[in-house]
């Protein structure tokens, strides 16, 4: 795991010019690779690589960046891991009669394929995370790629005008930000979508002129050619259409044994490292069973992390301890307080390096942290969710779709104007005033809130439009920013098509192509590497999601419980009523913090002057909605930290940028080998 940067002039630079800019643009992600730094340029062709390295696999010299492959042809810098290099070094000994190789890094690796098979067809082969730029030397194009999933970041764009534009890429903003032509001019268009979703969707950033390369594709430019020519070698839409169309024929049994080597594969194979590995561990399916088989891959006990809360409801401590038990694993907890907790907000600008609103931020940097104190690789369970319908959300929406659609949807909308005509202060008043007539399951806090807010939903034309406004923070985020309108995503006016797909299983491919890459993927690798952890997920395994996406609902969703499939791999290692239980998340009580702690912080920050000076927010509806959070009569948690986190964000934008300098994040145990999986081959 690393990171990189880079540039490609549009005209010949002065080598003392490149060099200085391209080291302020490496310095600005240190912590994505604190161990080395390495610089390339060629001023005759205005190109320029940086690179920092988390050494993890071939820690000596031989796998520094940027590095040329043996004909000298590329110039490769390089972010991941590949899985399977080894694999492929076998290959290109045998058909392309490759030898002599320097070290075994899988950077290496990847050169020597760009050399006999062409950029291209060694990306497809290879299985892993990354991202990548790499100059041909010969014809001057630089290519950018990413991996399948989108674990790792790359974004790039033109900057400046004329014989001044530059074209910059790198692994995070910041890198970028640090040259001199990046204007950094905030589009308030993916403001309105970091509202609505409380992350900037792909292609989007929040810069204008700078986008992020979608998942699974390559990217060629040059001086010559300068508008940007992407290429799709792998897309999660066609595979799950794919899927769908050719499904598992198999027995349950089958597919549960199917699953289980799969994963026994990934797992085994993502194990391999010459630093200390281990695994966050909440106790939920999806870690425990990354957990379960990293065990049994293992001679010696894993080493697994958990963080506590001592607000109930927010506790998985308990659980993960229990599983870690029964599992033998070295096991490692830390119990947060909440000013612990909080404290850390004050990172979070620049460690996610553009306006990013997921709560659960705050707990994924802090058991990163806690890991990073002994490992310097975490596998984690992200993606299970996605792969085997694992959200509530997926049954509730069509459930909900299928009661509603049986009116008239003009019926529908007069309803909804009835509901939110009446204001949220009488609804809850009459709902307390029937409480003692209502059965249990409908006593419900702050009932206008929840009706105004289902009154949306009930208006909603397609189960697509219910599950946006499901997955969806504002509801008309151009109503609030200033100058502000919402391009056209993937889940709003530009849905790809999913022939074939049921509307659960259109809903897990739409996260799969939108909340697990923008969302859930960004939240861990900047918490991640703002402690120099790696963090690797077994679920993204290309040949995992392409088997999900063939196996049935019934063998996902049973009995209104999700991954049943998955929890059958599972109960072969752990015992099921250590699992069994309602699904908590990963969160904190930001709604109560706002009222308590960060009462003062939030109101700096949402101060009526400052909204009418900055220029991005109507200040009206803002500060109505504050004074409703504040007395309780609205619950706009996740809207105002959305607004928050951008508003924190542009104040570190306006100062100096500088990251804590915390020695003890740099801690790691001392190196250890870790074995490939027996289990795995």
């Amino acid at each position: 795991m690393c990171g990189f940067t880079g540039f490609l002039a549009a005209a010949p630079l002065p080598a003392t010019d490149q060099v200085g800019w391209l080291r302020r643009m490496t310095d600005a992600i240190y912590r994505r690779g604190p161990d080395d730094a390495g610089y390339w340029s060629d001023g005759e062709h205005g190109i320029a690589l940086g690179h920092r390295r988390l050494a993890i696999i071939d820690l000596s010299p031989a796998g520094q960046q940027p590095m040329r492959s043996c004909s000298n042809r590329f110039v490769l810098v390089f972010n991941g891991e590949i899985y399977n290099h080894l694999a492929m070094r076998n290959e290109l000994e045998a058909s392309a009669g490759v030898c002599g190789w320097r070290g075994r890094s899988d950077t290496e690796t990847l050169l020597a394929g760009f050399d006999a098979w062409g950029i291209a067809a060694t990306v497809e082969r290879a299985i892993g995370m990354f991202a990548f730029a790499v100059w041909d030397r010969q014809t001057g194009v630089l290519t950018l790629g990413r991996d399948r999933v989108g674990e790792k970041p790359l974004y790039y764009g033109w900057q400046g005008r004329g014989d001044d534009a530059v074209f910059l890429f790198g692994s995070e903003l910041k890198a970028l930000r640090a040259h001199p032509a990046c204007a950094a001019d905030i589009d308030r268009a993916a403001l309105c979508l970091q509202l609505r979703h409380s992350y900037v969707p792909a292609p989007h950033s929040i810069y204008r002129g700078i986008a992020k390369l979608p998942p699974g594709c390559l990217l060629t430019v040059s001086a010559g050619r300068p508008e940007p020519v992407l290429h799709t070698y792998w897309s999660a839409a066609q595979q799950c259409t794919a899927g769908a169309a050719t499904p598992f024929a198999g027995t349950p049994a089958q597919a549960v044994e199917a699953l289980d080597t799969l994963l026994r594969a990934a797992v085994g194979a993502q194990m391999m490292a010459d630093v200390p590995l281990g695994a966050f561990l909440s106790g939920g399916v999806d870690s425990s069973t990354i957990v379960a088989l990293m065990q049994a891959c293992s001679t010696r006990p894993v080493q697994t992390f958990s963080i506590g809360f001592h607000e109930q409801g927010f506790d998985e401590a308990p659980h993960a301890k229990a599983v870690a038990r029964h599992l033998g694993t070295d096991h490692t907890e830390l119990y947060v307080t909440a000013a612990q907790a909080q404290s850390v907000i004050p990172r979070l600008p620049s460690m996610y390096d553009e306006p990013f609103s997921d709560s659960s931020q705050i707990p994924t940097f802090l058991v990163s942290q806690l890991a990073r104190r002994h490992v310097t690789v975490s596998l984690s369970g992200d993606a299970g969710d996605e792969l085997f319908c694992g959200y509530t959300r997926y049954g509730f929406a069509a459930h909900l779709w299928k009661s509603i659609s049986a009116a008239p949807l003009p019926v529908r909308r007069l309803a909804a104007r009835g509901i939110t005509r009446m204001p949220v202060a009488s609804w809850n008043r009459l709902a307390r005033t029937l409480r003692p007539c209502l059965p249990r399951a409908m006593r419900f806090a702050n009932t206008g809130d929840k009706l105004h807010k289902g009154a949306h939903i009930m208006a909603s034309a397609s189960l697509d439009a219910v599950y946006l406004g499901l997955v969806s923070h504002w509801d008309d985020p151009a109503a609030l920013v200033i100058g502000g309108h919402e391009p056209p995503t993937l889940l709003r006016g530009a849905a790809p098509v999913l022939a074939g797909l049921g509307g659960v299983e259109r809903m897990m491919a739409l996260d799969t192509l939108t909340y697990l890459p923008d969302d859930i993927l960004v939240k861990v690798d900047r918490a991640a590497m703002s402690v120099s952890l790696e963090t690797r997920v077994p679920f993204l395994d290309h040949r995992v999601i392409e088997f999900a996406a063939r196996l049935p609902l019934a063998l996902k969703l049973r009995d209104g419980v999700g991954k049943w499939a998955l929890r059958q791999v599972l109960y072969r290692y752990v015992p099921q009523a250590l699992i069994e239980r309602p699904k908590m998340g990963f969160g904190v009580p930001i709604g109560d913090w706002l009222r308590g702690p960060l009462r003062d912080w939030a109101e700096t920050l949402l101060a009526e002057s400052r909204l009418r000076s900055e220029g991005f927010f109507e200040p009206a509806l803002l500060r109505t909605r504050w004074r409703e959070h504040l007395d309780g009569r609205r619950n706009w948690q996740y809207h105002l930290w959305d607004v928050l986190m951008f508003q924190s964000w542009l104040e570190q934008q306006a100062g100096p940028h500088r990251e804590a300098d915390d020695a003890a994040l740099h801690c790691p145990a001392p190196p250890a080998v870790a074995a490939p999986c027996p289990l795995a081959t």
